[in-house]
């Protein structure tokens, strides 16, 4: 039954999911498909305007979204020290996100479809955070300690798991990225919060997936 039940909404989860427009896939194919895309910066309007738009779900079985996934990780490693970035960020306002895991052995990055936060503790972490799109942008922020998230991968295999520490802040923060949030203006809707402020900034020793 539970066989059943997974197929059924994971089907329902591919019909909801709109294929890639025209434009998107223009950006996608752009050049050649197996370098980086241009990471968007809050300081051109058109490309603030992408960040600040909310993100739809994705067809993970899509040739195209392997395309943005792989184009989206060398962004990611053209960086200079990024530790995570999501599709809003190379232009395509899809639920896509990359992570590095500080939470497993040599602190690998994974990519995240369709990625569901479904629980947050109500312990929260203070820590620094910066921004790839802001430009000389970074403040503290608060975070839960702990998530669970629910998430697809190109085959459309369906996962759960438990992310805590240093971990579940960078995929809070890009998660923020597919409503568009960005810390820029978290921080002003902040400032009337309280949380209990605890160290969390510290690579955690559970292992996941």
């Amino acid at each position: 039954m539970k066989k059943i039940s997974f197929l059924f909404l994971l089907c329902i989860s591919l019909a909801n999911a709109q294929k890639l427009s025209p434009n998107e896939l223009s950006i996608i194919n752009q050049g050649d498909i197996s370098t980086a895309l241009p990471i968007y910066q809050t300081t051109d309007s058109n490309q603030h305007k992408t960040l600040l738009s909310l993100s739809t779900e994705v067809d993970p079985i899509d040739p195209n979204t392997a395309v943005l996934v792989n184009r989206m990780k060398a962004s990611l490693l053209s960086t200079d020290g990024g530790v995570g970035i999501a599709a809003p960020q190379v232009g395509i306002n899809r639920k896509i996100v990359w992570v590095q895991r500080f939470d497993k052995e040599g602190d690998p990055i994974e990519y995240f479809i369709n990625p569901v936060i479904v629980w947050r503790s109500e312990l929260q972490n203070l820590g620094p955070e910066g921004d790839l799109s802001i430009p000389e942008f970074r403040d503290q922020f608060y975070r839960s300690k702990v998530i669970q998230v629910q998430y697809v991968d190109l085959k459309g295999q369906k996962y759960s798991e438990m992310i805590e520490g240093f971990t579940a802040v960078i995929f809070q923060h890009e998660v923020d990225h597919l409503f568009g949030i960005l810390i820029s203006d978290k921080k002003e809707k902040e400032k009337n919060n309280t949380y209990q402020p605890v160290d969390a900034y510290k690579k955690s020793d559970s292992k996941t997936r």
